[in-house]
């Protein structure tokens, strides 16, 4: 991916406008020359609704700088399971005696998967948008969203863990495979390898979620105590891991509804006020309608 290549994630409780704002944003940005991928990760694929075509893995072109994709989580678990038991075929090939293949099927059953494969989709969408100004991801339900923003972190802990447990064992067994490359001796071992490979990506897209000039955060709630608490919520938990919300989205606005309190409690946010509509939002005119309609748009 590009370096000047920037993320929007849209996120919140289900059910506020999640796909609605990004396919907003998506379009607005798109319609300034922008160039924009909107990728949906929301198992739900309202896009698909919104824009009124039949999206898929490969992104589709709805206008020229527009294109719209849609990722299949069973898809991406697939690979991500499929990817494992390569790696653990390679690296244990000497335990094929005792079929390990028959339990290697149980890993699909391991608490995290699809959080592991959404960030591989994330990473495989990243690697080839290389001339796209903008990704916007229409996140799922906010338990998955946040598990997923919070997994380059985790697995870092996990993964340094596993280093030193490693370099242990090296150390106590002296199973390293010495290489002699001319005068020069290189040491091999393909799970430490493996390792350093995996703390590096980690570390890559950790950086990325949060420097806040490549990653933003748009947090989408409505007018009512439910919205706001879950929004508090998902405020709470991604400061633990040091990320940041960038902009509210305040979405089925009402006139009488007052947001100075939203306004104060995230003032180190922009804010964006989408008003509720009474047509609904489906098709590429009446997204561009409403647009035109609003008083201004936030600066992204």
């Amino acid at each position: 991916m590009d370096k000047t290549t920037k993320n929007i994630f849209f996120l919140g409780k289900g059910g506020v406008g999640k796909s609605t704002s990004s396919a907003l944003t998506a379009l607005h940005l798109a319609e300034s020359g922008k160039k924009i991928q909107l990728v949906s990760l929301d198992p739900a694929h309202n896009q698909s609704d919104i824009f009124e075509n039949k999206f898929a893995e490969k992104a589709i072109k709805i206008t020229d700088n527009l294109t719209v994709r849609e990722v299949e989580i069973d898809v991406w678990v697939k690979k991500y399971l499929s990817d494992i038991q390569f790696q653990v075929k390679r690296s244990y090939s000497y335990l094929t005696a005792f079929n390990l293949e028959n339990y290697l099927d149980i890993i699909k059953y391991s608490p995290g998967i699809e959080e592991y494969a959404l960030l591989m989709a994330y990473r495989s969408i990243r690697q080839k948008a290389k001339d796209v100004d903008y990704i916007i991801f229409d996140m799922p339900p906010t338990a998955l969203t946040l598990k997923f923003l919070t997994l380059p972190h985790l697995s870092l802990l996990w993964l340094d863990n596993l280093m030193a447990l490693r370099n242990k064992i090296i150390e106590k067994r002296q199973i390293i495979t010495k290489v002699k490359l001319g005068k020069k001796e290189i040491e091999t071992d393909k799970i430490r390898n493996k390792l350093n490979q995996q703390i590096k990506e980690y570390k890559e897209v950790k950086a990325i979620f949060e420097d806040t000039e490549k990653t933003y955060l748009n947090l989408v709630l409505n007018t009512d105590k439910l919205s706001f608490s879950e929004s508090e919520l998902i405020v709470n938990n991604l400061s633990k891991f040091n990320i940041s919300i960038k902009n509210i989205f305040l979405n089925k606005y009402h006139d009488n509804f007052d947001t100075t309190v939203i306004q104060e409690k995230y003032k180190q946010c922009g804010f964006q006020i989408f008003p509720g509509s009474e047509q609904p939002l489906l098709g590429v005119p009446v997204l561009r309608r409403y647009l035109h309609n609003l008083p201004s748009f936030i600066e992204l």
